[in-house]
């Protein structure tokens, strides 16, 4: 019998576990509550928020709904496990997927743009057209991504590589021998080493900012991983949006039989003889279960939930020096939403906008010289009046810059009704408000001189901060995604993970789901949840089962074109520059956020 054979039958309880808490309602939480209800257990969810989704949600401004969360969806679309995953949590059945035929828009300060296709033939075609100099690189870019297309057939998502046999294991690196040179030579240089190869200057800057915004520790892998999951036609947007994806699961989770609780704050995981028995929240009760999974914020759980302890070295390394390292954890973003009283068809559904020094020194606590600008209104229509149209602005952002401008809390619990809620409102310092109106001025300014009209068009306006996302979620330093990966902290965890699962070391009936035990987005939440489940069936002796949810038709597709258009030749504005500002009883703010 192997070592993880042999802890697993000393671990293995006394009696049988049947009931199951679960701290978190994103979708880490939901995923583990849907998995776990398939394999018979009872379970409760417990969410501070009064929605579910976490990250991935949406809310309402006026007759606006306003979106921050799925701008691609990987899984989105079948012939990977990854689909498989969205379908048994009853994510997509009954939808309509959409996918734009161009996966990012980069602009130079001169307005030059190169146009991210998906799809390699096209891609290569127009990246020459651009810069003729350059063809080699290019297709040698192009070349991989006609191999990860393939790859992602067998790129696995099922089962987590901690149970998986030697036998197991061995069968997955076969299936990848016929890639195994794209997957090295792509996962060994850093897209920044790797962009310097091109000799038009904008090509070297826009490949960096392929996804979005800059990501200096990544790789091409990737870069390619994501481009060839969109030209799959699985990297889509659902219909519903975010908050419609969150929703979906909540349905296939209590159609299963679960039980969310919403605002419910937990305070303490409670320990009995080195296991978890279950949980205080914030109004004193205790709640107890067999099995106690936290899906919530990492940092949160182990340092407060369960007070520091039950961390070996590597553990407390990670979380009491590695943390606090630059580059080890996602950062947070700054978001401005403008809700618009007319159509703007010239408004692409994404773009990456490098910025000149004048406009970036405006934006506090701006990562990288870039915004992204989408019109959001494309993605998901019916998130807002016909008519209409949504604009949604975004940069990488550091927390520090923001809490030295704060006075106050970052999060707060109030008694209304006779119901704690967790999420209200904060009062800051003036010097963070001062900060929020000069971005959102500079970016309104931005806009207006690439699409005339939008100042004077906007009815509603919405603006948020990193200390926004704290409040909401309670996320380290406001990020959204957690560890970084292929950094010391995103791998040192999967290390973790692989050799003990996704529990801490000497406690018992507890495990940790969702992105703090994984590195990724949403697919990496929703796939962490069932590989909890996984190792809970191993440690109960059953046998796992999952199955898709047939309650809704599969999901439908539909590819939208992205015209090519002409940028404007721009001179540097001074910051404010492009229009009257609209009348105050125009507009409904969302400084609250």
């Amino acid at each position: 019998m192997n070592d993880r054979r042999k802890r697993a039958a000393q671990d293995t309880p006394v009696r049988p576990r049947e009931t199951m808490i679960i701290i978190g309602a994103g979708l880490g939480g939901l995923s583990t509550g849907c998995y776990a209800q398939m394999n018979g257990y009872r379970t409760q969810i417990l969410e501070m928020h009064e929605l579910p989704g976490g990250c991935c949600t949406a809310w309402d401004r006026g007759d606006f709904t306003l979106d921050p969360c799925v701008s691609w969806l990987l899984g989105s679309g079948p012939g990977n496990e990854m689909h498989q995953i969205w379908l048994e949590l009853g994510a997509l059945q009954g939808k309509e997927v959409r996918h734009f035929d161009v996966f990012n828009i980069v602009r130079g300060q001169d307005g030059r743009a190169v146009h991210f296709y998906s799809d390699p033939d096209r891609l290569e075609q127009h990246l020459i057209q651009l810069s003729p100099a350059d063809a080699r690189p290019v297709k040698k870019f192009c070349a991989q991504l006609r191999s990860f297309r393939k790859a992602l057939a067998v790129y696995p998502f099922l089962r987590p590589v901690g149970l998986m046999s030697r036998t197991e294991r061995w069968r997955m690196l076969a299936s990848f021998l016929p890639y195994v040179n794209t997957v090295r030579t792509t996962i060994n240089v850093l897209m920044a080493d790797y962009s310097a190869r091109f000799k038009d200057p904008l090509l070297r800057e826009a490949f960096n900012f392929i996804l979005y915004e800059k990501h200096p520790a990544f790789p091409v892998l990737p870069f390619h991983f994501q481009l060839a999951s969109h030209a799959n036609l699985s990297a889509g947007v659902p219909e519903g949006g975010s908050l419609g994806l969150a929703r979906s699961i909540e349905s296939r989770y209590l159609r299963l039989g679960g039980e969310v609780s919403y605002n419910t704050k937990v305070d303490k995981v409670l320990v009995e003889e080195d296991r978890a028995v279950g949980v205080r929240l914030s109004d004193g009760r205790e709640l107890r279960a067999d099995i106690v999974v936290s899906a919530c914020d990492g940092h949160t759980t182990t340092m407060k939930l369960l007070e520091g302890r039950y961390l070996d070295d590597t553990y407390r390394r990670l979380y009491t020096k590695t943390i606090h390292e630059p580059g080890m954890v996602f950062p947070g973003y700054f978001t401005l939403f403008l809700g618009l009283s007319r159509p703007f068809p010239e408004g692409d559904p994404c773009t990456t906008y490098l910025l000149d020094d004048d406009t970036a020194a405006e934006l506090t606590g701006l990562r990288h010289p870039s915004i992204n600008v989408q019109f959001r209104s494309r993605h998901y229509p019916e998130l807002s009046p016909d008519g209409t149209t949504v604009v949604y602005v975004t940069y990488f952002c550091d927390i520090a810059p923001w809490r030295a401008l704060d006075e106050g809390p970052e999060q707060v619990t109030r008694a209304r009704g006779g119901e704690e809620l967790h999420t209200l409102p904060v009062r800051h310092g003036r010097g963070y408000y001062v900060a929020k109106r000069r971005a959102r001025e500079a970016l309104v300014g931005f806009l207006e001189q690439r699409f005339p009209g939008i100042r004077d068009a906007i009815a509603v306006r919405d603006v948020s901060s990193p200390l926004t996302q704290v409040r909401y979620t309670g996320n380290y330093d406001g990020t959204v995604l957690g560890w970084q990966p292929f950094v010391e902290s995103g791998e040192t965890l999967e290390e973790l993970v692989t050799q003990h699962g996704p529990g801490l070391p000497g406690l018992r009936d507890f495990y940790q789901s969702g992105v703090w035990a994984t590195t990724g987005g949403l697919i990496r939440a929703a796939a962490a949840g069932r590989h909890v489940m996984q190792f809970v069936c191993r440690d109960d002796g059953r046998a796992f089962t999952a199955s898709v949810d047939h309650t809704a038709p599969p999901p439908t597709h539909r590819v939208i074109p992205v015209p090519t258009r002409p940028g404007p030749l721009l001179p540097p504005a001074a910051p404010g520059e492009g229009g009257t500002r609209a009348p105050a009883q125009a507009e409904r703010t969302g400084e609250r956020r």
